[in-house]
């Protein structure tokens, strides 16, 4: 009893709007209360009316009232929060507008905890409860809350609709399927729900799939977008520091030149002073002789004249004038020519590099270019043929090699090949010489009961007893399996069985950067059987895993 008169007092002190305690609590002249906030809110919506009335009593305002905080009321619930006795039935157990309500409540109703599909009614925790106590109630079909639950109730016969019509695609009731469905196709709704749960599963494995497939997508495309970023930054910094050493070199050759040129122009320049000097020496001691010479021939005393003449010393011998070849004015025109010659041929090579390398740059290809288009004839697929050879250091010792080590045949007896670290020897496997990157396309031609075409990595294990060995039984190989009656493909212990036409001829095509796999039926035409779509992180090899003994398996010769 104590307990419920909480619970009265508890609802005596909620405003009826939020249904929680009070807060800031406001009374009207009509004598209810409300969260100051609730009932503004609430004639904020009525203002367009010029109407304002109580949400409980309905009675009008007219103007809108003003509202005062009821201080003593305020105390109360301040009180009774005091107390922790409002946990006792907590507001939050009661139904609100946007919860399904019992619907066996009286007065203010709780919200349900389930709906039942065959009462077709809601239920709180205290009502529900016969649903698991009682015998006859405890195999009806409970749900979450629904409010959607007469929507199950057929509007013509008011019966539950328990059937579905196949050829009108909706529920019936069991009348309907005898009335105005009659001669349908219909089954229970329980049947068709699991009908159609099937497909709904096959169809969120197939968007999961998807997801995983585009999730995959993107992260390749990142790591492209990543790849592209690295190159390029590379790529600037690289030709920046080569374009300054050529810079530099140009300058070296340049300071070089010019030390030559000032280095001549000094030999040069020193050697025509010498020269210059010496003749100006000549002039001047010619000129003191004429003057000499001058003076002796007007001296009028014969005897004087004769006696002074021998005395005058003997001259130099003169400059040799021919030392001095004066040629047109061109010294240093054959460097700047020189030079000239240099700068065009520079300028031809850059012309030209420069569009080697502006080739090089627009030939830069992402996944989403059209250039990683899948060949789609034979001879579309033969220009990227690539010419394959079988390595002896991997051949399990029951094979034989032979065609210059493009085919492999099965022997009873085992081959004597030297020990070597990369030989299988679990099973008749053997790998190419050649590592596969780039675009490549290779055909197997086989005979026998079973044969593998594969591609591996290099690091795929070769020893062991188990299966794990085995390619297309790992996470390192991918392997189509070619009998009399079928393919299969195998990666990573998880085959897929492919239909197709029978060939005793398999193509293969690989664009290792897309990450591309696709193995074809090779006849007179070309039919798809299986493709991979990947990230490969390795340069592959393609490989052969031929079974039983005399079967054979070929690398062909392309033309």
């Amino acid at each position: 009893m104590a307990q419920k008169g909480v619970q009265l007092d508890r609802e005596a002190f909620s405003c009826s709007i939020c249904l929680d305690l009070l807060k800031d609590p406001v009374t009207t002249s009509c004598g209810h209360s409300y969260c100051m906030n609730c009932i503004k809110s609430f004639w904020d919506e009525e203002d367009v009316k010029k109407l304002h009335s109580c949400p409980q009593c309905r009675q009008t305002f007219t103007p809108r009232p003003l509202l005062l905080k009821n201080t003593m009321l305020a105390v109360l619930v301040e009180e009774l929060k005091k107390t922790g006795l409002q946990a006792a039935p907590a507001d939050h157990c009661y139904a609100g507008p946007e919860d399904v309500s019992c619907d066996v409540c009286t007065g203010r109703k709780q919200k349900a905890l389930k709906s039942c599909l065959v009462c077709l009614a809601s239920y709180c925790e205290k009502h529900l409860q016969p649903h698991y106590d009682a015998a006859p109630l405890t195999k009806h079909k409970l749900v979450d809350p629904s409010k959607k639950l007469q929507e199950n109730i057929c509007s013509r016969h008011d019966e539950v609709m328990k059937m579905f019509c196949r050829t009108d695609q909706q529920c019936i009731c069991y009348l309907c399927s005898v009335d105005e469905h009659k001669g349908h196709d219909t089954v229970s709704a329980a049947a068709e729900r699991t009908e159609r749960q099937r497909e709904l599963e096959v169809s969120r494995l197939n968007i999961q799939q998807r997801i995983q497939d585009r999730e995959k997508d993107v992260k390749l495309l990142q790591q492209e977008v990543e790849a592209v970023n690295r190159s390029a930054d590379k790529a600037v910094k690289d030709s920046k520091k080569i374009f300054t050493e050529l810079i530099r070199l140009m300058e070296k050759r340049s300071s070089d030149v010019k030390q030559q040129v000032r280095s001549q122009q000094k030999s040069q320049v020193s050697r025509v002073k010498e020269l210059q000097e010496k003749l100006e020496q000549e002039i001047s001691e010619l000129k003191r002789r004429d003057a000499e010479l001058k003076l002796l021939s007007h001296t009028e005393d014969h005897n004087q004249f004769l006696h002074n003449y021998p005395s005058l010393s003997p001259l130099r011998e003169p400059t040799d004038s021919s030392a001095i070849d004066i040629r047109p004015l061109s010294y240093f025109e054959d460097v700047t020519a020189a030079v000239s010659e240099v700068r065009d041929k520079l300028q031809d090579v850059l012309r030209e590099k420069r569009t080697n390398v502006s080739l090089a740059v627009t030939e830069v290809d992402v996944l989403l270019s059209n250039s990683q288009a899948e060949p789609k004839t034979r001879a579309e697929f033969l220009r990227y043929s690539s010419e394959i050879t079988l390595d002896p250091n991997t051949a399990n010792t029951r094979l034989l090699l032979s065609e210059g080590k493009r085919k492999a045949t099965v022997m009873r007896k085992h081959q004597p090949y030297s020990s070597h670290p990369d030989r299988f020897t679990r099973w008749s496997q053997v790998l190419s010489r050649e590592s596969l990157t780039g675009r490549c396309y290779w055909e197997v031609e086989w005979r026998g009961e079973v044969v593998y075409v594969a591609v591996a990595y290099k690091n795929v294990s070769r020893t062991g007893n188990s299966n794990e060995c085995g390619f297309g039984w790992n996470d390192k190989s991918w392997a189509l399996r070619c009998d009399k009656n079928s393919f299969i493909f195998r990666y990573n212990k998880i085959l897929t069985l492919i239909s197709g036409p029978q060939s005793s001829r398999v193509g293969v095509y690989l664009d290792h950067k897309a990450g591309i796999l696709s193995f074809y039926s090779v006849s007179e035409t070309m039919t798809l059987l299986h493709r991979v779509q990947t990230t490969f992180t390795q340069p592959l090899y393609a490989g052969l895993w031929i079974w039983c003994h005399g079967d054979t398996a070929e690398f062909c010769k392309l033309k």
